[in-house]
């Protein structure tokens, strides 16, 4: 029970920084983005506190560890996998033209004899 209080107080203090920032109209954009983020920042300080917050920021960094462990492409790598791609894409579209082409010459000449 008392992680569902901490749940819905936490929206209600983004909800309240969403508010202030519409309270705030005649204050400078600088106050009123300031407003959304404290009340994102509280309502991100109160949900780590319960559990469902606590399991999502294990998550979080288990996802960090996992990322940093990825082999990325290196560039010469990208470039000639983008350029297999766009040959492939090249190819297929030829292809495509060729038996739509085909398909229509039968269609039309052959079978209805139209020209």
């Amino acid at each position: 029970m008392a992680d569902k209080l901490k749940v819905a107080l936490a929206i209600a203090l983004v909800v309240a920084g969403v508010v202030g920032f519409y309270l705030l109209s005649e204050q400078a954009l600088v106050l009123r983005v300031l407003s959304v983020l404290a009340g994102v920042a509280a309502a991100a300080a109160v949900a780590s506190q319960s559990e469902s917050g606590r399991r999502f920021v294990g998550f979080a960094r288990e996802s960090v560890t996992e990322t940093k462990k990825v082999v990325w492409p290196s560039r010469k790598e990208t470039v000639q996998t983008t350029g297999m791609v766009f040959a492939f894409v090249v190819v297929m579209a030829i292809f495509l033209w060729l038996t739509d082409k085909s398909l229509e010459w039968v269609m039309y000449d052959l079978i209805l004899g139209w020209k």
